[in-house]
């Protein structure tokens, strides 16, 4: 238990560094993208200036059609400063849009790993459970003071195996089913006792939690994954 603790907690502190410097370098690489595409916009004013120098270095342009060139000219310059200053606006939303997609994805890559390395550690230790209670008069079972309403027959087979793992023992699918009917465990079928515990399974709802409380030892029988000084049976 001390070891996983111990790896549970390198994960969270691994997890905490991790995310900041994730996300700084997320904000800095898209900043440094922003600033190289503002600086290598042209400049609003360029077109104006084109304008401007034509209408230096052309002051011979006197008659009317020329003149009028010129101002639409003119004009077309300041309708494109204003589109280029639109556009930069758009780049800068579209930027800061990108980024927050990217930060948000990161957070939750980085959660999910942590998530499967964590199930990964419960499913090599099993639930640490507290206490389990298993009460006959309710036919409930209190998991770390969780309560599952559990069906006479899941409650016989969950009393069969809380009581053998206080005694240490495995118990294989006919003797839980000879325990359970009364009968000796060579008149008992093998899938008999495999479909009580199929059916105590599905009773307890939660696969990860059924899975890992009754769990199955391959060719010796099935036990509780609990710590038998936890278990009451009342």
């Amino acid at each position: 238990m001390q070891e996983n603790s111990t790896s549970a907690s390198e994960v969270r502190r691994a997890s905490g560094w991790l995310v900041p410097l994730g996300i700084a370098g997320i904000v800095l690489i898209l900043a440094l993208l922003a600033v190289w595409l503002l600086t290598n916009l042209p400049d609003a004013n360029a077109f104006n200036a084109r304008v401007e120098k034509l209408f230096v270095e052309n002051d011979d342009l006197t008659t009317q059609a020329e003149i009028k060139l010129l101002e639409i000219l003119a004009q077309s310059g300041t309708a494109f400063s204003d589109t280029l200053s639109g556009y930069r606006m758009v780049i800068l939303v579209l930027l800061i849009f990108a980024t927050t997609l990217m930060v948000a994805t990161f957070v939750l890559l980085v959660m999910l790993v942590a998530l499967n390395r964590r199930m990964a550690q419960i499913e090599q230790s099993g639930i640490q459970v507290s206490s389990l209670m298993i009460s006959r008069g309710e036919n409930t079972v209190y998991l770390n003071n969780m309560g599952f309403r559990l069906t006479g027959a899941a409650m016989e087979t969950l009393s069969v195996l809380a009581e053998a793992r206080l005694d240490d023992d495995i118990l294989s699918g006919a003797e839980i089913e000879a325990i359970v009917s009364g009968r000796v465990a060579a008149e008992c079928d093998e899938s008999a006792g495999a479909t009580r515990i199929k059916r105590l399974r599905d009773t307890l709802g939660n696969q990860l939690v059924s899975e890992l409380l009754v769990r199955n030892i391959a060719r010796r029988g099935y036990m509780l994954a609990v710590d038998k000084d936890v278990i009451q049976v009342v």
